[in-house]
């Protein structure tokens, strides 16, 4: 019925008529019907046993319009409430004292203004889902191009693998803190292989598991906020402080805030494609909002509010030095509440589960992405392997979690601006919103951009990143002028304006060289 090569790459090369057809409806159900049932190929087979068990057999390709069966707006929120009501989002709040020595107040404002920036791109990127029916790398083929798409998607596994890392060793702090003589590795296993299951069986699941798993985290939260406030060891530190020092101090605490804030951007559309069609795109940027902003900003706080007992009170800061976050959280809940406290601290080391699922759940897609033999993996093998890549990494870095979180955090906010200055400008100045796009390209490199603006920019974009980056291995000659000893981190602010910038250039002499 259809050329080999139209199967395998996720949809018929249909004729260019004019018409804004919805191949996804007409066509590719039966090719993927085909794909998953009919044959004796062990991409076949593997999807029937797939289908056996409920798991999702839909990879990258785009889900058609009578599919999009997801009737629940409160997903949307719920979703991203649950990856963030956490104990990862906590440990970030908390790094501005012993990393970047900062006081209270500038460490809330800091919280406060770089979350809502960060989160934007999130929720715009989210209201292409229920559109499109496209996942996020999926989509960003009408920004890079089909080749050139293939390099944001290994930066994409690489920061989901990373995200997975850091998250998991947060958890494995939990565990150690209740039980000292639980190892690193143990705790690292529990959590990774739990998300493992709930990510197996796909999108359905993992939007009913973050539905609740958001309620017995923040009842949790809220009890460390009780108990703290009723200890009397929070400490306001100093006022506000002025100069180079402190500029360069709360800049280089925004890069890990943003990093944090704006990672899911990579994968926005992800949770989205199974939206109805027609679903209000304000309702989907509003929910995905406020799903994020609200988490965000109470873990933050609460992290940043509870490490300020280790100024004076050498029990916090030895149990932090010790054991970490779960120390920590420890100190605050373990004394008052004994096994009580304890059992909050599991609950919190479990919360991990609900942080990872999208990383490893949009690992197994990025990696679909890369090539037509990497897509003919049934997604479920990706997550498999990509949950034993992010156990492998996490169980040596264990002991340099807090050196290791920073960097990661810097390096993210870097390579995600990139992408959101190529990607915003493209959609904001050549495709002039929603209606410069024909989702049905997506499968068909010679209807989407050529991919050489976006690749130059995205390197123009790196130059900004080590420009104005300040990091303890590096720090950029601009960013050696934005602070004081040690510089003040604009990586991410210098590789959004350079690509954005470049890209704007390059893609017009592009755009008239190959017209499209």
């Amino acid at each position: 019925m259809f050329a080999k090569d139209d199967v395998e790459s996720g949809g018929p090369m249909e004729k260019d008529t004019g018409v804004d057809v919805d191949i996804g409806t007409i066509d590719e159900n039966v090719v993927h019907t085909q794909e998953f049932v009919i044959g004796n190929s062990y991409y076949a087979r593997l999807q029937r046993f797939a289908g056996k068990f409920g798991i999702e057999q839909r990879g990258i390709e785009r889900v058609p319009s009578d599919e999009r069966k997801d009737s629940s707006m409160s997903n949307v929120g719920t979703m991203w409430l649950s990856a963030n009501m956490v104990v990862s989002s906590f440990a970030i709040g908390a790094l501005s004292i012993p990393i970047f020595q900062l006081g209270f107040v500038d460490t809330a404002l800091t919280i406060i203004f770089v979350n809502v920036l960060g989160i934007f791109p999130v929720c715009f990127f989210s209201t292409f889902g229920p559109r499109f029916g496209l996942r996020q790398m999926v989509l960003s083929r009408f920004y890079f191009g089909f080749y050139g798409v293939k390099l944001i998607a290994i930066f994409n596994v690489l920061a989901c693998i990373g995200w997975s890392s850091v998250n998991v060793i947060v958890g494995a702090q939990l565990f150690h803190a209740v039980n000292h003589n639980m190892p690193g590795w143990a705790g690292i296993l529990v959590i990774a292989v739990s998300t493992l299951v709930i990510c197996t069986f796909g999108y359905r699941i993992v939007h009913v598991y973050e539905r609740f798993s958001w309620i017995p985290c923040l009842v949790i939260f809220l009890v460390v906020l009780g108990e703290f406030a009723h200890s009397g060891e929070f400490n306001n530190m100093l006022p506000l402080k002025s100069g180079s020092s402190e500029a360069g101090s709360v800049l280089s605490f925004a890069a890990s805030v943003y990093g944090f804030a704006t990672g899911w951007c990579s994968y926005a559309a992800d949770y989205t494609v199974y939206q109805p069609v027609n679903r209000s795109r304000l309702s989907v940027f509003l929910w995905t909002f406020g799903g994020l902003i609200f988490p965000l900003l109470f873990t933050e706080l609460l992290g940043a509010a509870v490490m300020t007992a280790t100024v004076e009170n050498e029990d916090y800061l030895n149990a932090y030095f010790d054991s970490g976050i779960g120390g920590l959280l420890a100190m605050v809940l373990v004394p008052p509440l004994g096994r009580f406290g304890q059992f909050c601290l599991v609950v919190l080391a479990l919360s991990i589960i609900a942080n990872n699922c999208p990383n490893i759940y949009s690992v197994s897609l990025s990696l679909q992405v890369l090539s037509k033999e990497t897509q003919r993996v049934p997604r479920f093998i990706w997550v498999f392997l990509g949950t034993c890549a992010y156990i492998a990494i996490s169980i040596p870095g264990y002991d340099h979690f807090a050196s290791w979180l920073e960097n990661f955090m810097l390096v993210i906010g870097y390579w995600l601006a990139i992408y959101e200055g190529i990607s915003l400008t493209e959609h904001i100045v050549f495709r002039r919103g929603f209606s410069g796009y024909r989702p049905e390209d997506y499968t068909t490199p010679s209807r989407l951009p050529p991919g050489f603006a976006a690749v130059t920019a995205f390197l123009f974009g790196v130059m900004g990143a080590v420009l104005g980056m300040a990091q303890q291995w590096f720090t950029g000659p601009i960013g050696k002028l934005c602070g004081g000893e040690f510089g003040g981190d604009v990586g991410f602010e210098l590789a959004f304006a350079f690509s954005a910038i470049s890209y704007f250039l390059l893609r017009t002499v592009e755009k008239r060289k190959f017209h499209r």
